[in-house]
């Protein structure tokens, strides 16, 4: 097993971890499973997590955790439901683990959704974005989301790309970007 380069999720929880100076507000922007926000909520006061699925939703909520507002919405509607700067913004784009393949983030919504999020980020936040791209949507995401960051200001963004050189053309990539 590797250490570094097994689980882009993993290695987005590290860096997240240790490169987020603040750590009052997060936002898992795809709760799915709920695997990032139980990590974003053992280290940041206050988490919000999307999801468009009632059942992801329902089914974390069960857990009942103080710091975490779980919200049945649209990733692109962060300014609808959060009214102040976060500190960190997660990802992971594609469908959910073990659920309907049918049902994927959209390349429309999730454009609009980190142009949103990298607004209310605060100065010093941290948005880490893993787009899973071994699907038809993933593909066009995958496309879109890059060539709208490439032409991110680089005084103001600094944003790094993490692939697997020696796997298949559809292997996640992470994407890390720092907010100046």
């Amino acid at each position: 097993m590797y250490k570094y380069v097994g689980n882009i999720s993993d290695l987005s929880h590290y860096i997240i971890k240790n490169f987020v100076l603040n750590k009052h507000i997060a936002i898992d922007a795809t709760l799915g499973n709920g695997y990032d926000t139980d990590f974003l909520s053992s280290i940041f006061n206050k988490v919000y997590a999307f999801d468009i699925q009632e059942d992801a939703c329902r089914n974390y909520i069960y857990k009942k955790k103080d710091n975490v507002e779980v919200i049945n919405a649209s990733h692109h509607l962060f300014k609808k439901y959060i009214n102040e700067k976060v500190d960190c913004i997660m990802y992971n784009l594609g469908f959910l683990p073990g659920g309907n393949k049918e049902i994927t983030t959209l390349h429309e919504t999730s454009l609009e959704s980190i142009k949103e999020g990298l607004d209310i980020l605060e100065n010093g936040g941290i948005m880490t974005i893993c787009i899973y791209r071994g699907h038809y949507e993933g593909k066009i995401e995958e496309t879109c989301i890059l060539e709208y960051l490439k032409k991110l200001p680089k005084n103001q963004f600094g944003v790094m790309v993490q692939s697997y050189l020696n796997r298949q053309d559809i292997s996640p990539l992470l994407v890390v970007i720092e907010k100046k």
